[in-house]
């Protein structure tokens, strides 16, 4: 049985046989046995994970900062123990206690993004494993580039491998891309200069940043993503601008200062879902209309960006506005452009960041491109695709307005990391 109802049912005799009582009073003499010793301002650090840090506090009145302000007297009259209990054990959010009640008179889980933290300690605390494994899920499915460093270090706390696991994952997703991580290490070292009180400029960012600039794997970029961004981002000396572009061209490379080896683990892959592309008198036309498809996986899978046909008349630039969504909320979208070159290659394009997509729900990819109106498309699709160890199935979309389906059309490829 969960300690609280123990505690309560306890205490509801204790009060009736006059044995029990409990109070907040001024502490009584200190309890005759127990954990009491002081301890010295780095016992956090001695202790990094709850259970060592509860574990000492456990019938400890004298633990650094947390003195305890209840007791427990339990016993008979000239036989009773005094055992100390913590303010901060005693209380938990109101928001994730009626969340932990609620389960437990009805066996119902509503969780929230902003109270599903407090739930997992509140079912961690009083050991209700089923509501902890429901908050682990719900974390687990909300991974996003702006919670996870956040859950990563809160998954360590709770001794929770398997949602550390998943922070890691989601991680090296977003460092995949190398210009992320350069836009991510401006955006730090723009806060480190408003955090140092030092005006916001690029000599300034440059030197907060110090050793970790060069950190980042600037050559791993596309010379596309080099010059539209590190190279503008007057960080970099005119001098190591110029041994960049050098780099991506000359025979003769030049020594850099960044590493040159592409990050490992999570690469991204295509899946393919038609067997041919085709062009002539049925090309593909554009009129700002929407191609869409819907897709599911049998494993949780990041999906990076899509694969688009271009013109089949020359050289030609497109807009594009892509989107993925999941029962019509909008996971995420990027306004972009890209250049065909008038072959039946496909093109990427990505999102801003990886998105987390969810085993067995489908979810809608989307694009609506503006440009040339005659284009390459694929056709003899395929409902099911296996692309490693993930499986792909495909089925057409009430959203597509401009005629692609899982038998043929746009969106040939989704772009995704394992």
């Amino acid at each position: 049985t969960p300690a609280w109802v123990t505690g309560n049912a306890g205490a509801a005799v204790g009060r009736k046989a006059g044995q029990r009582s409990l109070h907040s009073a001024p502490a009584p003499a200190p309890p005759t046995l127990g954990n009491n010793h002081p301890e010295s301002p780095e016992w956090r650090c001695c202790r990094p994970t709850l259970r060592e840090r509860n574990a000492l506090m456990f019938n400890n009145e004298l633990t650094r900062g947390r003195r305890a302000l209840c007791h427990f007297v339990l016993g008979p009259p000239g036989a009773t123990r005094t055992v100390p209990a913590h303010k901060y054990v005693l209380a938990i959010s109101p928001a994730a206690f009626l969340i932990l009640l609620k389960y437990v008179y009805s066996d119902e889980i509503d969780l929230e993004a902003d109270t599903v933290l407090a739930t997992l300690y509140a079912a961690k605390k009083y050991i209700v494993p089923a509501l902890a494994k429901a908050c682990i899920n719900f974390l687990e499915t909300s991974l996003k580039a702006k919670n996870t460093c956040i859950l990563v270090s809160q998954s360590r706390l709770f001794e929770e491998p398997e949602l550390t696991q998943r922070c890691w994952e989601a991680i090296d997703a977003q460092a995949e891309m190398e210009a992320v991580v350069f836009e991510a290490l401006l955006n730090w070292a723009e806060a480190e200069c408003k955090r140092q009180g030092l005006p916001v400029t690029p000599r300034n960012k440059k030197h907060v940043l110090g050793r970790a600039l060069y950190l980042v794997r600037i050559p791993t970029m596309t010379l596309e993503e080099f010059a539209n961004g590190a190279a503008q981002a007057d960080i970099l000396t005119l001098e190591e601008t110029h041994a960049i572009f050098l780099w991506y061209r000359a025979t003769n490379k030049p020594r850099l200062d960044f590493p040159l080896t592409k990050r490992k683990d999570l690469s991204p892959q295509r899946c393919h879902r038609f067997q041919s592309s085709a062009y002539g008198s049925n090309q593909w036309q554009y009129r700002r209309r929407c191609d869409s498809i819907q897709f599911a996986v049998d494993r949780r899978v990041f999906i990076v960006g899509l694969s688009l046909h271009g013109s089949s008349s020359g050289k030609a630039e497109y807009s594009v506005k892509i989107e993925l969504k999941r029962l019509g909320m909008v996971l995420a979208q990027n306004l972009t452009k890209f250049m065909s070159d008038g072959s039946s290659n496909t093109f990427p394009v990505w999102f801003k960041h990886p998105v987390q997509v969810e085993q067995d729900i489908f979810y809608t990819a989307s694009a609506v491109l503006d440009g040339s109106n005659l284009s390459y498309f694929g056709q003899e699709g395929m409902m099911e695709v296996q692309c490693g160890k993930v499986a792909f199935q495909f089925q057409c979309s009430s959203d597509s307005t401009n005629g692609t389906g899982v038998q043929g059309g746009q969106i040939p490829e989704l772009i995704f990391c394992a």
